[in-house]
């Protein structure tokens, strides 16, 4: 005899009355017994109006062991109950619910921005791949594994208003849009799911490159096909002119020459993942300066690939015109002698507290005849904040 059961599940639910944004769970109740056929997740989401199921079983004869493994979806799907998913702008943008892990904060318990940046990248991968055009690639489209085509980006912008907190649950609105005739623009929103809060917003440039040959490649028109559905107009972040970053040399106020790739920190593009340049960039930056400041916003310029067998040098410049000293001028400390603590990266000549607000960057390979340039970057910094912030 078949025994009774009910489970309650929940699910969870943001929704707007009279200009309001409330957040809260939905309960469904299932009753069966146990001999029903209880249906995974993915099977309920798949049920819904214009979900499709992964793959059907005559597809799934012609499917890899890899590809069974990923479940890659076949076609377009409007929810993806495995990473907390969903479909939105209109059918073409994608929004995912996650939660702020041990392994991603620092010593203040909030987000780095190395984490942020993987959050960025693991939901564009995210987004390609419920619109159904995902391939065996790196977020690569069918087309472009038919051309021998990757994505690289070409420029990339992060401004930070609130960094996360250990164990809060965030939402991360992704979309793209189109940059020019060969490029694409994808732009993340990311905000508190308990207050609303935007805490961090950025936009990136990505074009296509040859696998093979490692060259840039123009974008095919069964490529271009494929993506200018899902192509938004809007943009995370408005900047009417590019800010232009200047090229330091070896003159650089703090370098790092003792900088190699690991083959943990290749992608499955084999070359070194940007999210790596990052965290080369600010360790070169002193530490008594990080002791007090926060970083709010970086700009990154990206030149070319760095393999597993390179040589890579850091350099780091403060910003001159925004260096002061407890009041006194920039003018008169050009024309004091620096103390070896300033020389050494301490951040502090004698009792002052020198406080750099702006820092030039460039990652360069070292050759034996010349150098190379891997990425140059901007980063603004602030007084550390407040990792609470509410709406007023």
């Amino acid at each position: 005899m078949a025994a009774a059961f009910s489970c309650p599940v929940f699910f969870p639910s943001t929704f707007s009355y009279n200009g309001n944004r409330y957040h809260g769970r939905i309960k469904i109740k299932i009753n069966a017994t146990s001999s029903t056929k209880v249906k995974t997740l993915n099977e309920i989401a798949g049920a819904g109006k214009g979900s499709s199921s992964l793959a059907t079983s005559t597809e799934i004869g012609h499917l890899s062991q890899e590809q069974i493994r990923q479940r890659i979806p076949t076609k377009k799907q409007l929810v993806d109950p495995y990473r907390q998913g969903l479909i939105i702008e209109r059918g073409v943008g994608y929004r995912q619910t996650v939660v702020v892990r041990s392994y991603e904060v620092g010593p203040y318990k909030t987000a780095t921005l190395e984490s942020l940046l993987n959050l960025f990248q693991e939901t564009a991968l995210n987004h390609v791949w419920m619109s159904g055009l995902l391939s065996n690639g790196f977020g690569a489209t069918h087309g472009m594994v038919r051309n021998n085509l990757i994505w690289v980006v070409s420029r990339m912008q992060v401004q930070v208003d609130h960094y996360p907190i250990w164990g809060e649950v965030l939402e991360i609105d992704t979309w793209v849009g189109a940059s020019g005739k060969n490029g694409m623009r994808r732009d993340w929103l990311i905000r508190s799911q308990a207050t609303g809060i935007t805490y961090a917003r950025a936009t990136s440039t990505w074009v296509m490159m040859n696998e093979k040959t490692r060259r840039l490649s123009k974008m095919p028109e069964e490529v271009r096909d494929e993506i200018s559905p899902w192509f938004i107009d809007k943009r995370a972040i408005n900047e009417d002119v590019p800010e232009k970053i200047v090229k330091l040399d070896d003159n650089a106020r703090y370098v790092n020459s003792d900088l190699k790739p690991k083959r943990s920190d290749l992608d499955m593009n084999h070359h070194v993942n940007n999210v790596k340049y990052v965290r080369w960039m600010l360790e070169t930056i002193p530490d008594k300066f990080l002791e007090s400041y926060q970083l709010s916003g970086i700009v990154l310029e990206y030149r070319r690939e760095c393999g597993s067998s390179d040589r890579v040098q850091s350099l780091c410049q403060p910003d001159e015109d925004e260096t002061l000293t407890n009041g006194v001028e920039q003018s008169l400390l050009k024309n004091m002698v620096l103390t070896s603590g300033i020389m050494e990266g301490n951040g502090y000549l004698g009792p002052m507290d020198v406080k750099s607000y702006g820092y030039t960057h460039l990652l360069q390979i070292k050759g034996d005849s010349k150098n190379e340039e891997i990425v140059r970057g901007r980063t603004r910094w602030r007084k550390t904040l407040s990792t609470l912030p509410y709406s007023s």
